[in-house]
């Protein structure tokens, strides 16, 4: 006898992201000719520049018109390449479970980490989890200094319709399919273990990770 159809409810399947490579490799060598590039994000939309092109950066700041002494953020395709820019410490070892995802660790950077990167010693890392913001580091080495897709003073853009608005950046990247959550990343400050900003991760998730460690 033929078989019956199977019409028993199936699980629902993610739709899986449409990221083409074409804009990203344009995105890529724009920012490695000096360029600056509207991305998205788990959390919020981002402004990212090329870590070796110091003209970039400067204009990340000039765009934003962000005070030049408030740092931005070094955003990377995964934890190992996070760690590269740090000093171990046990407690930023203890945080990187939380990445990829929307957490940014302010944390004393490694001596040879470039200047731009870690004014006054410290640097801040974050690998978030959005497969076009993971496809745009890969192509780019694995590391960019970014910033959020605003103008200082004003909300972060939350939908690419709001990043397209800014009229920051000299490219933007669709989003794939995938949009921005809409809340910013909590950020701590190593060595203290200081939650400073409480975003998307709960400030007590932060500190139930941290329990039982001390600074490196």
């Amino acid at each position: 006898m033929p078989q019956e159809p199977d019409v028993s409810p199936q699980p629902d399947v993610p739709q899986q992201p449409r990221v083409s490579p074409e804009p990203i490799r344009l995105a890529a060598q724009r920012m490695r000719s000096g360029g600056v590039v509207a991305y998205p994000s788990e959390t919020v939309w981002g402004l990212a520049a090329h870590p070796e092109r110091p003209d970039a950066i400067e204009a990340l700041y000039t765009l934003k018109g962000r005070d030049p002494a408030k740092p931005l953020q070094v955003s990377c395709d995964s934890v190992d390449t996070g760690l590269r820019f740090a000093l171990p410490d046990p407690r930023l070892e203890a945080l990187a479970r939380f990445w990829p995802g929307p957490l940014t660790v302010v944390t004393p950077a490694r001596p040879d980490c470039p200047a731009p990167l870690a004014p006054a010693g410290k640097v801040g890392l974050r690998v978030p989890d959005h497969p076009v913001a993971l496809a745009l580091l890969r192509a780019c080495g694995g590391a960019l200094v970014t910033t959020s897709c605003n103008r200082s003073g004003e909300p972060a853009a939350t939908t690419e319709a709001q990043a397209a608005a800014t009229g920051l950046g000299d490219l933007l990247l669709p989003d794939g399919g995938v949009p921005a959550r809409g809340l910013a990343s909590t950020v701590v400050l190593l060595p203290e273990g200081v939650v400073v900003r409480e975003g998307e991760l709960a400030a007590a998730q932060v500190r139930a990770a941290l329990a039982g460690t001390e600074p490196g």
